[in-house]
């Protein structure tokens, strides 16, 4: 992409960033109102991400700063695409690589027709429940804050719609995956459920974000370019 281009962070810019894998969605934004304060010399600036991205996965992060932070809300509605890897064969608290693996299961049994019969039923509206491992709220505090002591508590399912859930390659116990979903949904929770599905378990062990709406991550920003060319603007 090309990095010449002048910003205007305080009247808004809307930037379409790769996020770095370990890199919390919150770090990136950290990250880059440092440089944009460094930058103009002052102390505060409007900035925030439309879309949280969990430490491990990578892809498609939309930053917005200044006057088109009121937009971030509308970004945050538009439907999603990932691709990824489910791993058959073992489950974990989190439904990915954040935790150990807690059982392992037989998988030998499951066939690529098997897997595309269980990716179907998973398409369409389904009722999801987030995982434990989530920042969602339950009576004022974040879930995994509940997870991390132990602590069993009920997070109620909602309604997402999985727009499509394909299988891209089948090596087992992994498999590749595509899909588009709507706001809200949880690659992990559709990665449990479908080993729920094969009696098997599964979990998620890559998550790239390909795609929000229209903006594609062919058109983003690696994290250290988009760095250089604020840096570069001084």
């Amino acid at each position: 992409m090309n990095t010449a281009s002048l910003f205007d962070f305080t009247a808004g810019e809307v930037l379409l960033v790769n996020k770095p894998i370990g890199w919390t969605s919150f770090d990136v934004v950290n990250k880059l109102r440092y440089s944009i304060k460094t930058l103009l010399g002052i102390k505060k600036i409007k900035i925030g991400h439309a879309g949280t991205l969990d430490p491990l996965a990578t892809g498609l992060l939309i930053i917005c700063t200044g006057g088109r932070t009121k937009d971030i809300d509308q970004f945050q509605n538009l439907d999603k695409e990932y691709s990824g890897i489910i791993r058959l064969g073992a489950t974990t608290p989190s439904y990915d690589l954040e935790t150990p693996i807690s059982r392992t299961f037989g998988y030998g049994h499951i066939s690529e027709k098997d897997i595309l019969e269980a990716m179907s039923t998973l398409t369409g509206h389904i009722q999801q429940v987030p995982p434990p491992y989530s920042a969602i709220k339950i009576d004022g505090r974040r879930a995994y804050e509940y997870a991390r002591k132990n602590n069993d508590v009920t997070i109620r399912p909602r309604q997402v719609t999985i727009h499509s859930f394909e299988l891209s390659g089948c090596h087992l116990p992994d498999i590749s995956f595509k899909v588009n979903c709507s706001k809200g949904t949880y690659i992990r929770s559709l990665a449990n459920d479908l080993g729920t599905l094969l009696a098997c378990g599964g979990h998620l062990v890559k998550l790239c974000r390909e795609q929000i709406g229209s903006f594609n991550l062919q058109s983003a920003y690696e994290l250290d370019d988009l760095l250089a060319s604020i840096a570069g603007q001084a």
